[in-house]
């Protein structure tokens, strides 16, 4: 992931994405984007449809990427379980990542589970990030002790 560009690089991922929340697989798609950007693990963004229907709720709060443009934030709740602003959109986003716009990333660390292939997940550190670690991205990486200033 230190070979990721700067600024990141919008692609499309064949891989199949899986999402748990609250014991219930509420997202499920080969029909993503991924996000690529130096010294981060990849971000997911998984089409709207891709959730089950009532998931997703629009939450308070907004953010701004300097790459992206303004975020729009999602709560999501299955199975009883309710994961305050644990999602993100970029409804309108810059002229590079127009092909994300209304798809959805998700805190990993805030879900039961996430998936890449059938692989487990493990989330992008500091819980400000929400990149995917799978086996095969390699660190360091942002959000680590110690990153604030890479």
């Amino acid at each position: 992931m230190w070979a990721y560009p700067r600024p990141p690089r919008l692609e499309r991922t064949p891989r199949r994405l899986e999402i748990w929340l609250g014991g219930v697989r509420i997202a499920d798609t080969t029909g993503a984007y991924r996000v690529l950007e130096t010294s981060h693990p990849p971000t997911y963004y998984l089409p709207r449809a891709a959730f089950l229907p009532g998931v997703l709720q629009p939450a308070a709060g907004r953010s701004v990427c300097e790459w992206k443009g303004p975020a729009t934030y999602w709560t999501l709740e299955a199975g009883g379980q309710r994961a305050e602003a644990a999602g993100w959109s970029y409804e309108t986003p810059s002229p590079p990542f127009q092909a994300i716009a209304g798809f959805v990333a998700v805190y990993a660390g805030r879900m039961d589970a996430c998936r890449v292939d059938g692989v487990p997940v493990t989330p992008q550190p500091g819980g400000f990030y929400g990149g995917w670690i799978t086996p095969d991205v390699v660190g360091p990486f942002k959000g680590e002790p110690g990153s604030m200033g890479w």
